[in-house]
């Protein structure tokens, strides 16, 4: 069985509702096992991601970019990144900020460099945005357009009544291609590199 960790910091319960639904999504494919972990929880001990053969980190956009708490957890994994513990592994994001845009592209960017300075392997949004195939805007997979990472916008309500039906439809699929793509992966034999 191949597992996936989705680590995340969210202060006010908006990233954590949708990193609930990528851990829904990524656990509806077989032969996964999926744990959520609180950034700032795996912050004390970051020797805990080697257990898992994908990570997918998501954080809240804070004024262009990660958490402070998201960051602070990634400055922990230096000691991982100093022996490319993490080399390898497979890699993706996802963000929420209360704009549109909100500069949530800087966010996942951030994520993807940290994860390529660890050597590991990104995994992008291949969901092409449903508004296109008529699907109404609020309810259409990838509406906001993304294809580094996942992006959600949320409201000013509480978690469960701040996202529209096409986010948390999309955290669900973005954490089922993660899973998908592990298996494809873990289906194939290991190929010495050069």
């Amino acid at each position: 069985m191949k597992s996936i960790a989705v680590i995340y910091h969210s202060a006010h319960g908006h990233t954590a509702h949708i990193a609930a639904h990528v851990v829904e999504g990524a656990r509806s494919v077989p032969a996964i096992d999926v744990q959520g972990l609180r950034a700032e929880n795996v912050a004390a001990q970051p020797e805990r991601l080697l257990a898992f053969n994908a990570l997918v980190f998501g954080s809240p956009t804070y004024l262009g970019g990660v958490s402070g708490t998201f960051k602070s957890f990634m400055d922990t994994t230096g000691g991982l990144w100093r022996r490319q513990q993490l080399a390898g592994k497979l890699a993706a994001g996802f963000t929420v900020s209360s704009l549109p845009a909100g500069d949530k592209q800087s966010t996942l960017i951030s994520l993807f460099t940290f994860c390529m300075q660890h050597g590991m392997i990104w995994v992008g949004n291949p969901i092409l945005p449903e508004q296109h195939q008529g699907v109404p805007y609020e309810e259409a997979a990838n509406r906001l357009g993304s294809w580094t990472g996942l992006m959600a916008q949320a409201g000013h309500a509480s978690p469960a009544d701040a996202f529209a039906p096409g986010d948390v439809k999309t955290a669900r699929l973005f954490g089922r291609h993660v899973a998908q793509t592990l298996n494809r992966l873990a289906a194939r034999p290991q190929e010495a590199l050069p």
